[in-house]
């Protein structure tokens, strides 16, 4: 990680930009030094603000979480080798060491190009419209699900912390479930994982499972054996990791089989349930589903898009 971000957090003021040299967040840019809006404070975002360092502009760091991520480190999280706070630093760290930033907790709501300014929700405080000179989108992506929204609710993807929380409480109430239930079948169901999407994610994700099932686990309970896990990976296109060459997705594909990972491909999910999910017509039983399959732009790039002009001069409200 950046030196920004692996200094340890101190108790000390945030260095502010100097009267003289700033303007209120608020302020109309143009009075005197130049605005640059930066949305979003992951890899990219931060980067952009550090470059920025030496520019003579105010620089707006704007992020709907207080923190950065190690993204890369997200599915150890999610398989309890880290905690939350071992991959994740305070955006305001970026603050106190340069002096021409500001950052500001907000969910960008709406950009407006015409009168060069964005909407932000700020919590508690409601939308303050922020103008800019220059606005740069940094907000990353966000899952896909290729049409088929409606899985989220049962197969949540692995973007944010609180996505690696939610999928760590998952795996492990599944565990405890699996100890607690006398139905046979139902202990099957809980002791069966299925990943969707083999890519670098999912490939991860699987390998740290293994872990947690055959290691991690081991002796911790009385009435089952976590290594007796079933994980699937399935993976619609011909190869796992399809974006590698082809020597290292047979290495990787032979390690999973290794650690006990059945991986499954040329299959397309068809639905994914509360029971599970249905592949290739036939259902897989599963009280977990993760979905590591697919990135799509966040939905603040469609805002830059300008909206037609109706017939009286006004703009549709439909993009």
């Amino acid at each position: 990680m950046s030196e920004t971000l692996q200094d340890r957090p101190r108790a000390v003021e945030v260095a502010r930009p100097r009267a003289a040299e700033s303007s209120s967040i608020t302020d109309p840019p143009g009075a005197k030094r130049k605005r640059i809006v930066i949305v979003g404070g992951g890899f990219a975002g931060i980067a952009a603000a550090r470059a920025l360092k030496r520019c003579d502009a105010d620089v707006v760091l704007i992020d709907r979480r207080n923190h950065h991520i190690f993204q890369p480190l997200l599915y150890q999280v999610a398989t309890a080798v880290l905690a939350p706070s071992d991959i994740a630093a305070p955006i305001r760290q970026l603050a106190e060491k340069q002096n021409n930033v500001s950052v500001m907790l907000a969910e960008v709501t709406g950009v407006d190009l015409n009168s060069r300014s964005v909407d932000a929700s700020c919590p508690g405080v409601g939308i303050r419209k922020i103008p800019f000179d220059y606005l740069v989108i940094a907000t990353g992506m966000r899952p896909s699900y290729f049409g088929h929204d409606e899985f989220a609710r049962h197969a949540p993807g692995l973007k944010s912390l609180a996505d690696a929380v939610t999928i760590r409480a998952k795996i492990l109430s599944a565990y405890e479930l699996a100890d607690t239930t006398d139905d046979e079948n139902e202990r099957a169901r809980q002791m069966t994982f299925v990943l969707v999407g083999a890519g670098p994610t999912g490939v991860e994700l699987a390998a740290s499972m293994a872990q947690l099932a055959t290691v991690t686990l081991r002796g911790q309970f009385r009435r089952i054996d976590p290594a007796q896990s079933s994980i699937i990976l399935i993976e619609g296109g011909k190869r796992i990791l399809p974006t590698f060459a082809e020597s290292l997705t047979e290495k990787a594909a032979r390690r999973l089989e290794r650690l006990g990972v059945k991986t499954v491909t040329g299959v397309k999910v068809e639905k994914v349930d509360e029971n599970g999910v249905v592949a290739d017509g036939k259902r897989i039983p599963s009280a977990t589903v993760l979905w590591t399959a697919g990135v799509a732009p966040s939905p603040i790039v469609k805002l830059l898009v300008p909206r037609p002009i109706g017939p009286a001069g006004s703009r549709s409200a439909h993009s």
